[in-house]
């Protein structure tokens, strides 16, 4: 059923390679960027796609006028397709075109604009440089996702979560105005006041509706310093029971960032006890894990925000009144002072270790998914128990996350329940010869998902690949009627982001 279980895109069928006349068009665009025909190899991040070449060319626009022509000569074309390429994370090829034209938007103009409470940004723009030049004026967004090295328009096409998204929702609920490029090439500026149902379309919209080429996002006082705590617990219920006690509090009285994640009871060098350590010094005591504890742990992290004029004092009694509700194992907390840019790009140093050994280019057979709090108890006894008792080679994130911080007229999909937890399966470990083989370790992805079907779990899957309509039609949902119509409505010729393989392309030119 599971799409991504197929490691390579499947040969393209004759018919649908683009002719001599769609060829000329790529040649003949005249871009104020530049265009690259045959194009090179494209890959993502999840290296499951093979790596022959899949785009016909590759685009670097300038700007929107860029992203506007190319989109047009495929829709005076007899097949071509168009896909929007940020940093190239995606896992599953959904940045890629066969045979159609990437458009490499990181080559966008990178200038950013603050206005009162907002910045303007490029879509091709990267999370961390946007970071960097609002903290220049003392301002940050509200909502982040744990990895900063993605784009704007990537993030905002699928939904962009962190520890912030229980307080602020998501990056599709901080943004209040875009510039989008639509399937029939028309560069549209639309917010919830304008345009709005093509705004909401394309937030979360897996690039089905329109490009991102600018967005307005909403800022907040950037604080100076971060006290970063992560306390451990044996017993599953108490960890999701403290979590969605924190989740749930009013502002004043829970902490800025809540995550989680399970690592198994062993000195396992990645999956094992030192996981749980902030650095050299701050590691936890495998002694005071009691012996009847379980093959698996969990982590309960959270953050609190200050400012550099606060007094120690101040923020040890904040934190410790925060934290005195909590059950977790006694004396099992590590607690360090970081500066806030450092806590943000703490998965960065993970980006540097990871491209110094190597792991950072091999396959990243990645799992994501939004589980229902109805079933998060039986789904740690049958995955998190059971089938990755022995870990998974990287991070294992659970945490909760409130529905009434998303907005339901975007596209995104969600389990039902006010509560429902984020389940990330962040595999980090070398694969075959070294490892497991990468069959192996999908078909364990596969097992997954399967344990989640039969025992009826309420999920979906996040950042999800499908292959065939009735599994997007299942994925949808109620919503799939509304999603097929803005597909009509803003790219009838299903041109764009033909990697998600949601619709096929038309050859009917406009």
């Amino acid at each position: 059923m599971i799409a991504f279980l197929e490691r390579f895109v499947p040969d393209i069928d004759s018919e649908t390679l683009p002719n001599e006349t769609d060829i000329g068009l790529c040649k003949a665009l005249d871009l104020q960027g530049s265009i690259s025909c045959p194009a090179p190899a494209c890959t993502d991040f999840g290296g499951l796609n093979g790596s022959r070449p899949l785009a016909l060319a590759l685009a670097r626009p300038a700007g929107p006028d860029d992203v506007a022509k190319v989109i047009r000569a495929a829709t005076r074309s007899s097949g071509l397709t168009v896909a929007a390429r940020g940093n190239g994370h995606s896992i599953n090829g959904q940045a890629m075109a066969a045979r159609g034209v990437v458009l490499e938007m990181r080559a966008m103009d990178s200038r950013m604009e603050l206005r009162q409470g907002y910045v303007v940004v490029a879509g091709g723009v990267l999370w961390e440089d946007v970071l960097m030049e609002c903290l220049e004026h003392g301002l940050a967004p509200r909502s982040w996702t744990d990895y900063l090295g993605l784009t704007v328009g990537g993030t905002l096409s699928n939904a962009g979560i962190s520890g912030q998204a229980f307080r602020y929702g998501p990056q599709t609920s901080n943004v209040s105005e875009m510039q989008v490029v639509t399937g029939k090439g028309d560069i549209v500026v639309c917010s919830e006041r304008e345009n709005s149902d093509l705004f909401f379309a394309v937030l979360g919209g897996l690039g089905q509706f329109g490009v991102i080429t600018r967005a307005t996002i909403i800022l907040q006082p950037a604080p100076d310093m971060v006290r970063w705590i992560r306390v451990v617990y044996g017993d599953f219920e108490e960890f999701a029971s403290d979590a969605e006690f924190l989740v749930t509090r009013n502002e004043c009285d829970s902490f800025d960032y809540v995550e989680g994640f399970a690592f198994v009871n062993s000195d396992d060098p990645v999956n094992g006890w030192d996981s749980v350590s902030l650095d050299s010094v701050n590691r936890i005591d495998p002694d005071r894990i009691p012996a009847n504890a379980g093959p698996v742990l969990y982590c309960l992290e959270v953050a609190l925000h200050y400012r550099n004029q606060d007094s120690f004092k101040t923020v040890d009694k904040i934190v410790n009144d925060m934290l005195r509700p909590l059950r977790f194992l006694p004396g099992l907390k590590l607690a360090v002072d970081v500066s806030y840019v450092d806590f943000l790009l703490r998965v960065k140093r993970v980006e540097h270790a990871a491209k110094v050994n190597g792991i950072w280019d091999a396959p990243h057979p990645w799992l994501n998914l939004l589980v229902s709090k109805r079933d998060i108890i039986d789904f740690d006894r049958t995955v998190f128990k059971r089938i990755l008792r022995n870990g998974i080679g990287g991070p294992m994130l659970v945490y909760p996350l409130l529905r009434s911080k998303w907005d339901l007229r975007t596209s995104v999909v969600l389990p039902e329940g006010e509560i429902f937890y984020l389940i990330a399966l962040l595999r980090f470990s070398r694969l075959s010869p070294e490892g497991p083989p990468l069959e192996e370790v999908l078909a364990q992805n596969h097992e997954i998902i399967q344990c989640c079907i039969t025992n009826g779990f309420d999920f979906k899957l996040y950042l999800p690949h499908y292959r065939s309509e009735e599994q997007w039609k299942r994925h949808f949902g109620k919503q799939w009627p509304r999603f097929i119509e803005r597909k009509a409505l803003y790219d009838p010729m299903a041109i764009l982001a033909p990697g998600q393989r949601i619709f096929s392309r038309t050859h009917k030119s406009l």
